[in-house]
């Protein structure tokens, strides 16, 4: 089996922060690792090369497989900043609506700026997933 490329890191996140080219993009992204370290008591720690995660828990795969893995992340990419979180927890569909501008995929929202979402709604989703996320890993 090949090896993880995601894995936890000792990076400094704030050197890869203060790294990012875009102002803006930078700007967003240390508002969101706030938002995150806030909702998780946890500090930020690099998850390969650009995934900056919050906490830390045992994922265990269907097949049994395991891994260590972060509790809640985000990732500032060229196009967007991706946002690794739990969707699967009740109220969530009702969230994404109340947002603002963004797209999403099975466990990714993916926001072009904050100032396109509601950020008090960002901060009620990341808050949910994390309580999610630390409610359900026992039966992971």
């Amino acid at each position: 089996m090949a090896e993880l490329k995601t894995k936890l890191t000792g990076a400094s996140v704030d050197e890869f922060l203060s790294s990012i080219e875009d102002e803006q993009v930078r700007a967003d992204s240390y508002a969101i690792a706030g938002i995150m370290e806030k909702a998780t008591k946890a500090k930020a720690c690099m998850w390969g090369a650009a995934i900056i995660g919050f906490g830390r828990r045992r994922y265990r795969y269907p097949d049994g497989r395991e891994m260590d893995w972060m509790v809640i992340a985000f990732s500032p990419r060229k196009k967007n900043i991706a946002l690794y979180i739990a969707s699967d927890f009740d109220g969530f569909e009702d969230l994404i609506a109340q947002l603002g501008k963004c797209s999403r995929g099975k466990s990714c929202l993916y926001i072009k700026r904050l100032s396109d979402v509601n950020v008090a709604t960002l901060k009620k989703i990341i808050k949910a997933s994390v309580r999610h996320v630390l409610k359900n890993r026992a039966k992971n």
